[in-house]
């Protein structure tokens, strides 16, 4: 099970149960418990560093799932550690999950029944739950933990001030009904590996785990669907929802994200950051399309989805155990594919931008020109290099290199041929090519090369009666004049 193979902790008191029967017997008490009230997820980020993809694919299994179910899907910021506050992450959250199209019925810009939607404006909220926990004797004032070094050891003497303790019930084991990973369970009386924690700082403000449980209270969250290095956390909750005495929700914690070769993904990571890939010109359903099968199966060999495909056809029950990896390969073929299904105009009008961000103009021809590229790009930011050639003539040094000693002969040929087409068009222009070539005795390619190097500059490109019949006949016997061979 990936979960052990991504936590360093001690987890000799964690009795693991991950049989058939057993997930069988998790998934069915679950469903029936929950499956009579409305279905409420929420996705809470902690504005302290950019929308990373793993964050992304969170947001992404709970919209699935509760668009599959009908339900309401939250936005809740976990804005309390304001020391790490970073105001521009928390617009990049905002602006993440609507290029992705995971639009939230309760939250910033929504509103709902529950506001407000950002802890930092909840305050008097956890107060009341605080001292719900002091009258009833589950918290107490101790001294504050000794600060901890960089490598994250406890630098004896450093406590300063007080602060207040949850006191966990110590009543043996305590199991988790996951719906991902199946029964676990942690031993609470093991005091050592389960030490009170900490719910109140020395500074008055709250810990997560007080005010996460709070909220999904507050907020009647009925499923909490988030990674896997939340396990040991969710313990901690339980214990929290079990003393206000409120049924919690159903948990399903999602596998990690890795590096194609099995190291945690970090937020420096190529493709980790969201707000990176609309200006590298991937499709917003693209990623949502290669995110949702980081972890999870459609159970088929199709691999491209649109959205509302997708919604279709999750089910937290094919939620892979096993960490996914990240394939930034995988992701651009998967981009490609969305790219190829959009009508032409749309391609145009998604690529123009990116055109004219590259210097060219945004003009008629130039419109004519981009549906020829659609099936060649992976990304949009790839189309420049592709229809350049209609504005700008540069010469690839490396291919001109490959012109073979005949490369002038064989482009006046075409030019004396290519003067006595009545009708211009590039398919006409196309069609004395061949026959040129063999009156000649050489291969087409002979011929080929040279004329796209003259026309185009490039190794590469559309076909070139595209090519022709963009430029026309003047343009075309002009750059084969003035072609350096």
């Amino acid at each position: 099970m990936a979960f052990f193979h991504n936590h360093t902790a001690d987890y000799s008191t964690i009795l693991v149960t991950l049989s058939l029967i057993g997930l069988e017997n998790c998934l069915n008490s679950v469903y029936k418990a929950r499956m009579s009230t409305p279905v409420r997820t929420r996705f809470a980020p902690s504005p302290t560093g950019y929308l990373h993809i793993g964050g992304a694919r969170t947001a992404l299994f709970n919209y699935l799932f509760t668009r599959k179910m009908g339900g309401t899907f939250v936005l809740r910021i976990e804005d309390t550690d304001q020391e790490r506050h970073v105001e521009d992450a928390m617009k990049a959250i905002f602006t993440g999950m609507s290029w992705l199209g995971l639009d939230w019925d309760e939250g910033e810009g929504k509103g709902g029944a529950y506001e407000p939607y950002f802890q930092s404006q909840r305050k008097d909220i956890y107060d009341r739950y605080f001292q719900k926990l002091v009258d009833m004797g589950r918290v107490y004032e101790c001294p504050a933990p000794n600060k901890r070094d960089k490598n994250g050891d406890e630098i004896p003497g450093t406590s300063e001030g007080t602060v207040w303790r949850f006191r966990f019930k110590r009543e043996g084991v305590m199991t988790l009904h996951d719906m991902v990973c199946g029964d676990i369970s942690v031993d609470y009386n093991n005091v050592d590996n389960t030490p009170d924690m900490v719910v109140k700082r020395t500074d008055g403000s709250y810990i997560f785990h007080l005010v996460n449980v709070v909220d999904d209270i507050e907020m009647k969250i009925t499923h909490v669907i988030r990674g896997e290095d939340h396990i040991m956390n969710t313990f901690k909750h339980l214990q929290l929802f079990d003393a206000f005495g409120v049924q919690p929700p159903v948990y399903a914690h999602i596998p990690l994200i890795q590096n194609p070769d099995g190291s945690k993904m970090s937020k420096r990571d190529v493709g980790a950051q969201l707000g990176n890939y609309p200006e590298e010109g991937f499709l917003p359903d693209a990623v949502v399309n290669f995110i949702a099968l980081l972890g999870w199966s459609p159970k088929s060999d199709e691999e491209v989805f649109t959205k509302d495909e997708l919604i279709n056809l999750f089910s937290l029950e094919n939620v892979n155990r096993a960490a996914a990896k990240f394939d930034i390969t995988k992701c651009k073929w998967m981009n490609q594919q969305h790219i190829m299904r959009l009508a032409p105009e749309k391609f145009v009008e998604l690529a123009i931008p990116f055109c004219t961000q590259a210097g060219l103009e945004d003009n008629a021809q130039l419109r004519e020109v981009l549906p020829s590229v659609q099936t060649k790009v992976q990304l949009l930011s790839e189309t420049p290099a592709w229809v350049k050639w209609v504005q700008v003539l540069e010469y690839e040094e490396e291919s001109m290199a490959k012109l073979q000693e005949n490369a002038r002969e064989m482009l006046d040929l075409f030019v004396e041929a290519a003067k006595g087409i009545e009708e211009w068009s590039g398919e006409a222009a196309f069609q004395i090519v061949k026959p040129l070539a063999k009156e000649n005795g050489v291969k087409v390619g002979a011929m080929m090369f040279p004329l796209r190097m003259a026309l185009t500059g490039c190794h590469a490109g559309p076909g070139i009666d595209v090519v022709m019949q963009t430029l026309g006949r003047d343009e075309v016997l002009r750059r084969i004049g003035i072609f350096p061979c």
